[in-house]
């Protein structure tokens, strides 16, 4: 029986780790043991961050939200507000509230008033 030889395989496997680690500092984007290290690690970062940002967007949004009603309307909470708009049956996600609150301030008041008559 012939003898296999692994080379080819073997190469190809290490260029693509390295390629991965494209853009790590020093070794961690030449030498495949260190790069296959640096890419196991950067893809359980993305894993985790993956989750992470959706909390952190979350969080700038309510931010954004609660800013702008208390810019509106002193007295006014965001757990309030998010009361109110319950009771006033309007279903606008946080996103667009916030999205509307930087960009059309004039449609943001337009909601919170309505909110408030509800409340």
């Amino acid at each position: 029986m012939a003898r296999v030889k692994s080379g080819t395989v073997t190469h190809a496997r290490h260029r693509k780790v390295v390629k991965a680690a494209k853009g790590h500092y020093s070794r961690r984007s030449r030498s495949f043991r260190v790069a296959k290290q640096s890419v196991d690690k950067a893809n359980q970062y993305a894993t985790r961050d993956r989750k992470v940002r959706k909390r952190t967007f979350r969080a700038l949004w309510i931010q954004r939200i609660n800013a702008a009603v208390r810019a509106i309307d002193p007295g006014l909470t965001y757990s309030r507000f998010m009361g109110a708009l319950a009771a006033a049956g309007i279903e606008v996600d946080r996103k667009v509230l916030a999205d509307l609150a930087v960009n059309e301030p004039e449609a943001f008041g337009a909601i919170v008033e309505q909110a408030r008559a509800a409340a």
